[in-house]
């Protein structure tokens, strides 16, 4: 768990002091991604023999919530790295982790994540070209342009598979990034990327599995992807809870930490409770601040708009029942 306090170091010391400034830049600053780095935790899903944390999943869901503690800005383009590291150190293609890995691992190349092709309706397809593949259509969020190098692509086949490549994180006659402005999160310069019959060789293939439920990653890893997405949620309530001083909050935020660990049958329900309780600790941490809690230089604003993104970011139909129903909303049931 040294790690995790190293995390929790680099949240309070680097980021936090810096979220304010971050969040009215353009685009997160390289030298808070570059702090992540030197500190290993890009390599936090990568083997120690690939110069890796080998972290297991609890510690990575605390090492998130950490991070998002301090900036839930930077925490998430760093995030986005994480799944690409995994999909390569999982990989039986060894010629695709001798190039891949290391450089991942240590955070040289740094990824981000474009997930069109997991969409009920996918945006982005692609079809077989010779031993490589050629890429259509639209990835409509995908976050850290300008401090990512390449983009860990999900894209729908014709056969009904998903099919995941490495591209370049970069503009050209194939590739159009379109920026767009985000009331919260803005500095993860979070583009819409539209591809053009881009040429993708097929040593850039991470894998290549049947869509279904929870999409390519299967029923497992879309579980653990939910923890993750709660993670961001309980960082963003501790920093509130944190900034309140003692109340009966910190007790909520312990018993829903530990049953999202559980990863039961309830984890959606879980995921929704999240999203609520960090909007909640940071409606009242606006509400002990008072009228200062207004003013574009207070934390309590910036984390009231981190909670909102975390409240509805990749929220999918059960949770967003789940979370109504806590707010006290029944939607219409069909005619």
């Amino acid at each position: 768990m040294d790690i995790v306090r190293t995390a929790q170091r680099i949240a309070d010391e680097v980021l936090f002091p810096a979220a304010l400034s971050t969040d009215a830049s353009d685009v997160v600053p390289r030298e808070l991604l570059d702090a992540l780095a030197d500190a290993g935790l890009y390599g936090i899903a990568a083997p120690e023999d690939a110069g890796g944390l080998d972290a297991d999943f609890g510690t990575a869901c605390a090492i998130q919530e950490a991070l998002a503690s301090g900036c839930l800005t930077t925490a998430f383009v760093w995030v986005q790295h994480t799944g690409l590291v995994h999909a390569v150190a999982a990989s039986e293609r060894q010629e695709l982790r001798a190039k891949w890995l290391a450089p991942l691992a240590s955070g040289e190349v740094r990824g981000g994540l474009g997930s069109g092709g997991l969409l009920p309706r996918p945006t982005l397809r692609a079809r077989r070209d010779g031993d490589g593949w050629l890429l259509d259509g639209v990835s409509p969020f995908v976050s850290g342009w300008g401090r990512i190098d390449v983009l860990h692509v999900a894209a729908r086949t014709p056969d009904d598979q998903v099919v995941w490549l490495i591209v370049d994180a970069a503009e050209g006659p194939s590739v159009r990034a379109e920026r767009l402005r985000l009331a919260a999160l803005n500095a993860t310069a979070t583009m819409c990327v539209t591809f053009s019959a881009l040429p993708v060789d097929g040593d850039r293939v991470t894998g290549l599995h049947p869509y279904g439920v929870g999409g390519a990653l299967g029923a497992g890893a879309a579980v653990e992807v939910l923890r993750v997405h709660a993670a961001m949620a309980l960082g963003v309530a501790a920093r509130c809870c944190q900034l309140l001083g003692p109340t009966s909050l910190d007790g909520e935020l312990t018993s829903l930490r530990a049953e999202l660990d559980l990863l039961g049958p309830g984890l959606m329900a879980a995921r929704a409770a999240a999203g609520e309780f960090a909007v909640r600790a940071a409606a009242a941490l606006i509400a002990t601040e008072g009228s200062r809690s207004m003013l574009a230089s207070d934390h309590a604003q910036r984390l009231m708009r981190e909670a909102m993104f975390t409240l509805v970011y990749a929220l999918g139909p059960a949770s967003r029942t789940a979370l109504l129903a806590r707010l006290g909303v029944a939607l219409p049931g069909p005619a």
